[in-house]
């Protein structure tokens, strides 16, 4: 460089002072921009997308908005309504008990009102084991329980025994959060008992099988290994179920403390929609855990059975299951045997939904690297302790979207219960609500109402999922 260069060169002795990027590069242009005007095509579609949207709203709106809420009947709500028309929103008003509850008797709605809070309890410990967020989920449970009883119960003792009992499963779930596992295991016969009535020593002495198969195992396991005490304590429960049962239930009769009893004809709306879905859902998983297992076990026997199983029911439409469930499954069961419509439609969705999860299941158990059996052996760990500690955990977080996919849609088709004589909220209970006279000819209404709570509760689903799915996200941070 010479030196007339060098006495005209500048040399910057500060640094500039930061600036913002340009509008183009920053804020909603730029995501606009990136993902709406990204070319001519986005752009277009973007704009047709745009009115047709527009278009539904302004077509849409008005009927909305023009909604009539007070009327007995449609031709009334056409009179009110006006020639502008608008949604007659006063069939809800009027019949919405029987879109929850079906035909279950009023005076008992505190029953099922109890029983839907203490889920939320149960599975408290399921969600969020050991954490905090529990017991806020039950603290909004509870006050929530406690309003909808109030609002729909006028019986005071109901609404003060419930608002007790509440307040101390929040106050448990406070100072030891990690016990409320043992509601989680009790709950499906408290649920029972409160849904069904009848003697409080039915379920219990059901819950007596559970406790001879667990002492069973514990007695067998330690010299015959984890296979045969399982098998022979489900056989020894079996036995207790068949033979013993009945004769402590008949001894018991109808002793104190007892519900006004229910039948099964009698539940019907979301309330049998949550009967069937939930219990399907909490049952078919485990099961699905050992179908996939079983399905990629080296016993040949286990295997053909396994896939036998699976690829029979993933062959076979839930309708037809349910009309089996109707008409066939009474057939095969012992003689004097007595399950009412509902146990069976639940079992058999329950089995139907177990081999779509085992599927589910085995594609996380084979997207896991083979380094990672290798590991649990170099540990020492035998099948199970590898299964329980290292395998399992693994797989069902890798298997968190198919899980919750298959969840959902199980939800959905609780509504094909209707084929079979149930009253589902989508068709059994609007069909009888549109054969009044004073609503026949209604048709939007009904099907937007059970509709917008199957997106709420189907949505809720899968937005847990999602939180699942980062919480337990510990690769790549």
């Amino acid at each position: 460089m010479s030196e007339t260069d060098a006495q005209t060169a500048f040399i910057r002795s500060e640094m500039l002072a930061p600036q913002l990027p340009p509008v183009t590069e920053r804020g909603v242009i730029k995501w606009l921009r990136e993902n709406l005007f990204a070319g001519w095509l986005n752009s277009l579609l973007t704009l047709v997308s745009l009115f047709v949207v527009v278009s539904i709203i302004v077509t849409a709106l008005p009927w909305w908005l023009n909604g009539v809420w007070n009327a007995g009947s449609l031709g009334e709500c056409r009179t009110i309504a006006g020639p502008e028309g608008g949604a007659c929103w006063a069939v809800i008003k009027a019949r919405w008990h029987q879109y929850i509850f079906g035909f279950y008797p009023q005076d008992a709605y505190w029953r099922p009102i109890l029983a839907f809070g203490m889920m939320f309890v149960a599975l408290a410990p399921v969600l969020y084991y050991g954490l905090r967020a529990g017991a806020k989920l039950i603290g909004v449970v509870a006050v929530l329980t406690v309003l909808s009883l109030a609002a729909l119960d006028h019986n005071i003792a109901h609404v003060g025994a419930i608002a007790v009992l509440m307040a101390g499963l929040f106050a448990f779930s406070v100072i030891a959060p990690k016990r409320l596992v043992y509601v989680t295991i009790l709950y499906p016969f408290i649920a029972f008992w409160l849904l069904w009535g009848g003697s409080i020593w039915k379920p219990v002495a059901t819950l007596l099988g559970f406790g001879v198969m667990v002492l069973v195992y514990r007695l067998i396991q330690p010299r015959l290994g984890v296979i045969m005490g399982t098998a022979v304590g489900f056989v020894a429960a079996c036995l207790y179920w068949l033979f013993v049962q009945g004769a402590i239930t008949g001894a018991l009769g109808d002793a104190w403390p007892t519900l006004t009893a229910v039948n099964s004809d009698q539940f019907g709306g979301f309330l049998l929609a949550f009967v069937i879905g939930v219990t399907a859902i909490t049952c078919s998983l485990p099961i699905g855990i050992l179908l996939a297992l079983g399905r990629r076990s080296d016993m040949v026997l286990i295997k053909t059975l396994s896939v036998g199983f699976i690829e029979f029911i993933r062959g076979v439409p839930l309708i037809t299951m349910l009309f089996t469930a109707s008409l066939l499954l009474q057939y095969f069961l012992p003689p004097q045997t007595n399950f009412d419509l509902i146990l069976r439609v639940v079992i058999l969705v329950t089995l139907f939904a177990a081999a779509y999860i085992a599927e589910v299941i085995r594609g996380g158990l084979a997207a896991l690297p083979r380094g990672q059996y290798e590991a649990a052996d170099a540990l020492g760990l035998d099948y199970w302790q590898a299964q329980r500690l290292i395998i399992m955990p693994q797989a069902l977080k890798i298997s968190i979207p198919g899980i919750v996919s298959t969840f959902i849609g199980l939800f959905k088709d609780t509504t094909l219960v209707s084929f079979v004589g149930l009253l589902d909220p989508l068709r059994g209970v609007t069909q009888i609500v549109r054969a009044d006279i004073n609503w026949k000819g209604i048709y939007w209404e009904p099907y937007i109402f059970v509709g917008v709570i199957f997106f709420l509760i189907c949505f809720g689903m899968s937005r847990y999922s999602m939180y699942l799915e980062r919480k337990l996200k510990t690769d790549h941070r």
